[in-house]
This record gives structure tokens, C-alpha cells and sequence, in this order.
């Protein structure tokens, strides 16, 4: 089954360009056969001269960045973009979400919504629809929304899962956390599952562990791209009989998303080193998942600075939502793991009770994927896609830096222009107060 990506704004296009790179460098270095061959059925579809043709398409309200990937696809060799996949306009958002989902979303439903299905009808069964966006700009996240809320209206019964790309900590757009606010308010009530990358984690993935002295978004954007193509390419479930995967999107949201107040969704990966030191490095399994879990309690997103003082939490004491003990609780978990000897690995650590919340049994919140075939000239590599209390810091911390704004009426006759009334700022408070609050209470 195939995967259509539809890549929003900047960030979104230029994430959604690394992401198919990578795909396209493991599939074609991979070792059987069968794994290439629903690699590139998932990803991509052979144009009239047999050249793979990435499942995409691309929206910008301005030209630059759409330009220049379908420029570096084509430059590759290896892929390109559709000749006809792509919409854009020559006028920004101004990084004002009303804009986008007021304005821009709005005027062009109909070409973007035209572009969508005829890519979806390239497709001899789709498995769903993956919008990559970011959430601190105007396009990505205003027109994102609008775009991902036109899908569920025409795609109804399909899965759609939204990767986001949460903003600098310190700020990138002086009205980010309104953005974000609305944007995600918006799509817990859209999408089947909410995928996110921090700038900061990932900033210090590249400067800890792949030692980048100057650090680009480019940088940042690869590292993303090969957690995102660890979880969607090709792997074997508990039940596949042996077959590859066909339905990643939908595996992966019954697995993760099974509660319509627990959409968000964090990912941890092991090892992540330079390329120049993979050759040279050696690995184990009980090594990698013994780090890879202690991540996971602790919720530290790199094996470098793991905190092992955290432990879960004995007999009846709370764990108090990552706030006294630390100790960061699991609804549900989704391990893929990947490389030599990788039927060998036990993982029954991250089946333990101790983790996970009490109303779901360990059984079934913990999933397990496999796939003997190396990821990204990586020889063991494991991946974890966690649907815990990870994201609860970040989201709890954007909240009251946009209610602080928004309390001193700061910036809000920007969005008042649009069509964004209070009413809606306060509808969307509302909204993302009962999920921290519903993550707060995991226990």
C-alpha cells in the first residue's frame, strides 16, 4: 500500500524532501529484494522513463523552496518530483496563521485539493496521507491545518498523520506560540495521530552525537528524515506471516493512537553517530535497548547525558507527570528494530508494567516491528515512537507563553484582520489545557 505525503511551507518541504532522499538511498541499498520493492511501492510510483516519482505533493505560498527541491530531487539521479505535483503562490503568510487558514487555505482548496487526489489515484491502494508542516510559521502551520482539515472532508475513512516540527525554544517568530496553540488545537481534532520533532532535541543530536560544529537547518532537517524513515519504511509485525508491513499508517496509529485524548507522538532512535564512525563502531543488542529504554523512562531523546537515576515508580507512588519523580509514564509504545541478528533481540524490558499507565495492559500497549535488513548503512539500529508524557514540558510551556500574550492582548489585532476572533484563541486554550492535563494524569 502507498503513502502520499503532501509537504507544507518551508520547513515541511524541505523535511519532506530529506525524508524521500532517504528513503530512496536505503531502498536501493537494501539487501533483499522484496524490502526494495515495497519501499518503493510505499513511497514512490515510475514516471513513463521508469524513474521513481516520489508519492508527494508540494504547497508553498511562495515559490523558493518548492523550486529548489524539485531542483536537488531531479539533480540526484536517483528520484525526482512530479511534473504537475506541486502549488505555489508568489505572497507568503507573513507567519500569521489566520492568514493561512483564513486567507490562503481557502482561496486555493480547490487546485491543492485537485493536486491531492489525482497523486492519491496514482495509488493502486492507499494506505493514508502523511502532512509534514511545522507549526511556528504561517504556511506550515495556517495553510497545513487548512489542508490536513480538507483531507478529512475528502478522504474521510483514510488515516492521516501530521509530522510537525515544533520551534526553537528560544524563538524563531515572535508569534510561534500562537501559531502552535492554534495549530495544534486544530489537528487533535483532525488527525488520527500527531507526530513531533523539537528543533532543540534535534539540534543537540547533531552537536552531541554527530558532532556538526555549524549546525543548518539542512543538518537538522537529515536528522529528522532518518528517524521519520526508520519508522515508515518496510518492517514485519507480530502477525505479517512473514510479509513486510502493507499498511504502516494504520498499524501504526491502532498501535499508538488508540485514545482520542493521546494523539501526540515522540521518537527516539539508537545510534546516531557520524558516518565516518559507523564502519568503526560496533553494537549489541541488550546494549542498545538497555539505553534505548532507559530514554524512554527518563525522556531523554539521545544515549549521550541519559539520567539512570530515574527508575519507574514502586507499589502505589504517583508518578506526578514528570514533575516530582521525573519519571516519564507510556500509554502505549511502537519499537522497531532493524539490522543483523535483530530476531535475536529480547525486548521484554519495555513490556513491563512499571511503564505504562494502569488501565492498559502492557500486552497491548507495547508493539513490536521488525526488518533483518540494515537501515541507513546502520548494522543494528532501533527506533522508538512513544506516545507518553515525552511531549507534556514542551506543550505545557508553549501553552503559557502564548496565554501570557494573550493576556496582555499582544499581537492579537494581527489575527482579528483575518477573521480570528478571542473567542477562538480561548476555544483552543480550552482545547490544549484538557490535554496536558489528560497527559499530566497518566498514571
Amino acid at each position: 500500500m502507498s503513502v502520499v505525503t503532501v509537504q507544507l511551507g518551508q520547513c515541511g518541504n524541505q523535511v519532506g524532501h530529506e525524508l524521500f532522499d532517504a528513503v530512496c538511498g536505503d531502498a536501493q541499498d537494501g539487501q533483499r529484494k522484496t524490502y526494495s520493492s515495497v519501499s518503493c511501492e510505499r513511497f514512490f510510483r515510475p514516471n513513463t522513463r521508469g524513474d521513481p516519482v516520489a508519492r508527494a505533493v508540494l504547497i508553498d505560498m511562495e515559490t523558493k523552496v518548492i523550486n529548489q527541491s524539485i531542483t536537488k530531487a531531479a539533480k540526484s539521479g536517483r528520484w525526482r518530483y512530479g511534473d504537475k505535483s506541486s502549488f505555489s503562490q508568489k505572497q507568503g503568510s507573513g507567519n500569521n496563521w489566520a492568514n493561512g487558514y483564513c486567507v490562503h487555505g481557502p482561496r486555493h482548496r480547490e487546485v491543492v485539493e485537485d493536486l491531492v487526489r489525482r497523486e492519491v489515484e496514482h495509488c493502486d491502494r492507499l494506505a493514508g496521507l502523511v502532512a509534514v508542516m511545522s507549526v511556528a510559521g504561517g504556511t506550515g502551520s495556517g495553510v497545513g491545518t487548512y489542508v490536513t482539515q480538507c483531507l478529512r472532508d475528502v478522504f474521510p475513512k483514510s488515516f492521516i498523520l501530521n509530522h510537525l516540527t515544533w520551534p526553537y525554544g528560544t524563538g524563531e517568530v515572535i508569534v510561534q506560540n500562537y501559531n502552535s496553540v492554534l495549530t495544534l488545537a486544530h489537528l487533535y481534532q483532525l488527525s488520527d495521530g500527531i507526530l513531533v520533532h523539537e528543533n532543540d532535541t534535534v539540534h543537540r543530536i547533531c552537536s552531541h552525537l554527530l558532532k556538526i560544529k555549524n549546525i543548518s537547518f539542512s543538518d537538522i532537517n537529515r536528522v529528522i528524515a532518518h528517524q521519520l524513515g526508520s519508522v515508515l519504511q518496510p518492517a514485519l509485525t507480530a502477525d505479517s506471516h512473514g510479509l513486510y508491513s502493507r499498511n504502516p499508517l494504520g498499524e501504526l496509529v491502532s498501535a499508538l493512537a488508540c485514545h482520542p485524548e493521546y494523539k501526540l507522538l515522540s521518537v527516539s532512535t539508537i545510534p546516531q553517530m557520524p558516518t565516518s564512525s559507523i564502519a568503526y563502531s560496533t553494537f549489541s543488542w541488550p546494549g542498545l535497548l538497555k539505553h534505548l529504554r532507559q530514554m524512554l523512562i527518563s525522556n531523554s531523546k539521545m544515549e549521550e547525558g541519559i539520567d539512570w537515576q530515574v527508575r519507574p515508580p514502586t507499589g502505589s507512588e504517583p508518578t506526578r507527570g514528570l514533575t516530582g519523580s521525573n519519571f516519564n509514564t507510556s500509554l502505549a509504545n511502537l519499537l522497531i528494530l532493524r539490522g543483523k541478528d535483530v530476531y535475536s533481540a529480547e525486548t521484554g524490558g519495555f513490556v513491563d508494567p512499571a511503564l505504562y499507565t494502569s488501565w492498559l495492559l502492557p500486552e497491548e500497549a507495547f508493539t513490536l516491528w521488525k526488518s533483518p535488513v540494515p537501515f541507513n548503512r546502520y548494522e543494528k539500529a532501533a527506533t522508538l515512537v512513544s506516545n507518553s508524557q515525552a511531549l507534556l514540558r514542551p506543550l505545557d510551556d508553549m501553552v503559557r507563553k502564548a496565554w501570557n500574550m494573550f493576556a496582555s492582548r499582544a499581537y492579537l489585532h494581527q489575527y482579528a484582520k483575518f477573521g480570528i476572533s478571542e473567542e477562538d484563541f480561548l476555544v483552543s486554550f480550552t482545547c490544549l489545557e484538557q490535554v496536558i492535563s489528560s497527559y499530566r494524569e497518566l498514571s
